[in-house]
């Protein structure tokens, strides 16, 4: 690597992980956007490391998330999202969806710290297929360890929170596939503060698929239907065993 300013360093605690030994992609995409004033985009090039020390490097605009000499993230200033939102989901019909949840007890994605099913301690957003409409969705009342300096929700906790219902998008048109991507670029708009304590709606709904590449997008609404915060995540769908 070409001598370049480091800036600080980071690192993305184990009880944050995604898969079982690395970083919830949406977690880690808030940590290392957060590093940018304004808008980001936010680009993970390797699975996450966990409870180690990354270099944060000065790269033009942007920065680059480093460990020696690998590359871990990319983080560039993007545009504000500009998506076309579905309508809002109500808590009642988000709840119903929870039963539709297709996470799996074991595996790969099974003690993630935002969906996974085999973890106690998981955030709990199981977002299933809601009837009628092409969309995912689960209720969530954030806890109070979620809270952030301000009292609202921290972005990065927000910014996991988006990751796991746009994943379960992706799939619903193949209700036989396990829903399993990993996250490859993700920008967030967050656009209110997210309430600590009270119950909200988180929605994912599929965008576009060529083949491995599924693109997909994801909010959270509050009681009363105001999105919150929405994410656009690129992903990619794990080679076939």
């Amino acid at each position: 690597m070409e001598n370049r300013a480091v800036l600080a360093e980071v690192s993305i605690p184990r009880q944050f992980n995604g898969p079982l030994d690395s970083g919830n992609g949406g977690y880690c995409a808030g940590v290392f956007a957060a590093l940018l004033d304004g808008p980001a985009a936010v680009n993970l090039r390797r699975p996450i490391p966990l409870d180690q020390p990354l270099d944060v490097v000065a790269v033009g605009a942007g920065i680059e998330i480093r460990q020696g000499e690998t590359l871990i993230a990319e983080v560039d200033p993007a545009a504000p999202l500009d998506l076309e939102l579905p309508a809002p989901v109500d808590a009642e019909a988000a709840r119903l969806a929870v039963a539709g949840y297709r996470g799996a007890g074991e595996g790969t994605f099974s003690r993630c710290f935002v969906c996974g099913r085999g973890r106690e301690d998981a955030l709990g957003v199981f977002a299933g297929p809601v009837p009628g409409r092409d969309l995912v969705a689960s209720p969530w009342t954030p806890p109070d360890w979620t809270a952030g300096g301000d009292g609202a929700v921290a972005p990065e906790l927000v910014s996991a929170v988006l990751d796991c219902p746009a994943v379960f998008a992706s799939f619903l048109d193949d209700p036989d596939a396990e829903p399993a991507a990993f996250l490859v670029r993700f920008r967030t708009d967050l656009r209110a503060p997210v309430t600590v304590g009270a119950e909200h709606v988180v929605i994912g709904w599929p965008l576009a698929r060529d083949d491995r590449k599924l693109r997909s997008a994801s909010a959270i609404l509050d009681a009363g239907g105001e999105t919150l915060a929405v994410a656009e995540a690129l992903m990619i769908e794990p080679r076939p065993e």
